[in-house]
């Protein structure tokens, strides 16, 4: 696969997404810390991040940590148009964009007339006057220098990153900046006196495939020599998609939990539909109270876009699940959709059958009418949690 010798590769990411709209659109708000979401953080700012508030962290524990902090509702339809004019830009600046989620995205510049570091400054300017949003860019040679430039960068920076320049600027870094490389495989590597990128570039292949296995060890041995041959592609289809609820702190019950799964398993089987796709994997992904996560697979006998059969499929997952959530709690919990595949093979193969005519029901029914038009009746009078914004499936 081919991989240019030059830094051409952007890693464009909007700093702070939610909280930068809410400072944006509220002059009062800017120069504040601010949260976005009461109950479970969904974006702060980086004036509430200086006091160590998160994406994620219960409301509680972020009004502890940054008492001056101003809360504000999350306006999902601001974040949606604000994610469509930056792709404008993206798509206005290169045809080669692909992108990772509603904030952030690769871009390509080889084969544009100016040097990619002032298309990166471009961009930003652009991005700046046209959509009054903060973006950070890092420009490498591969998708993943590129991705950890920016992320060095943050916040409303640009770094590029030379050739000449890639081991010396990785080595130094957290092994943390490796993708893959999240808390427990942090500490395992700490465990043996891992801590710096450098340090997994200097250890043996084979040590690492003994010490995380075949495809995480061949993984991380490739990035911290940061051989990543990856080009920017567009029109990718997703190869899985997901949900999930961040709870807070406080206890829930079986049934708190399984109408939760349901609001989830329902929400996705919608998207798969929508999209023209059918799914054999069915994950569960949990974090504990101790803040420790699991996942939980399950592969069907047929692939299938039912919302009855993935349902079925999750909560026999929650179910073996319990034990582990009474004892440690819960604090988050998902649903993703994988081993995806384009539904009209597999409709050609099947009958259409009772449990499919119905989902094709609500699908028209919201469709016409707007997602709250008809209600599963465990969900009716439960919060559903917030309905973020995600790129097409």
């Amino acid at each position: 696969m081919f991989v240019s010798g030059s830094a051409t590769i952007l890693h464009a990411d909007l700093d702070a997404f939610y909280a930068s709209v809410e400072q944006r659109d509220d002059p009062a708000l800017r120069g504040r810390p601010v949260i976005v979401g009461g109950g479970v953080v969904l974006a702060a700012s980086y004036e509430a991040k200086a006091f160590g508030v998160r994406t994620a962290m219960s409301g509680g524990q972020a009004r502890r940590l940054c008492p001056r902090a101003i809360v504000v509702r999350p306006r999902m339809g601001a974040y949606t148009e604000a994610s469509k004019a930056v792709f404008a830009v993206f798509r206005a600046t290169t045809p080669l964009v692909e992108g990772l989620s509603i904030d952030e995205a690769f871009l390509d510049a080889d084969g544009l007339r100016r040097p990619p570091a002032d298309v990166a400054v471009r961009l930003r300017r652009d991005i700046a006057e046209e959509v009054g949003l903060p973006i950070t860019v890092g420009v490498a040679r591969t998708k993943f220098l590129a991705k950890v430039a920016s992320g060095v960068a943050k916040p409303d920076g640009l770094l590029v990153v030379p050739p000449d320049g890639e081991l010396e600027f990785l080595r130094p870094l957290p092994v943390r900046r490796l993708w893959g490389v999240g808390r427990a495989t942090a500490a395992k590597l700490a465990g043996y006196g891992v801590t710096t990128v450098g340090d997994v570039a200097d250890m043996p292949e084979a040590a690492l495939v003994s010490l995380l296995g075949s495809g995480a060890g061949r993984h991380l041995h490739a990035l911290a020599r940061n051989r990543d041959p990856r080009p920017v592609r567009t029109g990718v289809r997703r190869r899985s998609m997901g949900a999930q609820r961040a709870l807070g702190r406080r206890g829930r019950s079986p049934g708190e939990l399984d109408a939760m799964l349901v609001g989830l398993v329902d929400r996705l089987g919608g998207r798969l539909r929508a999209a023209g796709r059918v799914c054999r994997t069915v994950t569960l992904r949990l974090r504990f109270g101790d803040f420790a996560r699991a996942t939980r697979s399950h592969t069907l006998p047929q692939a299938t876009a039912e919302t009855p059969l993935l349902l079925a499929a999750a909560r026999n997952l929650l179910a073996a699940a319990a034990p582990a959530i009474e004892s440690r709690g819960i604090t988050l919990i998902g649903v993703s959709l994988g081993n995806l595949h384009d539904d009209r093979a597999v409709q050609l193969a099947l009958p259409f059958d009772q449990g499919m005519e119905v989902d094709a029901a609500v699908d028209g029914v919201r469709g016409r009418f707007g997602s709250s038009a008809i209600t599963r009746a465990v969900l009716l009078g439960r919060d559903q949690g917030t309905s973020v914004p995600m790129l097409p499936d």
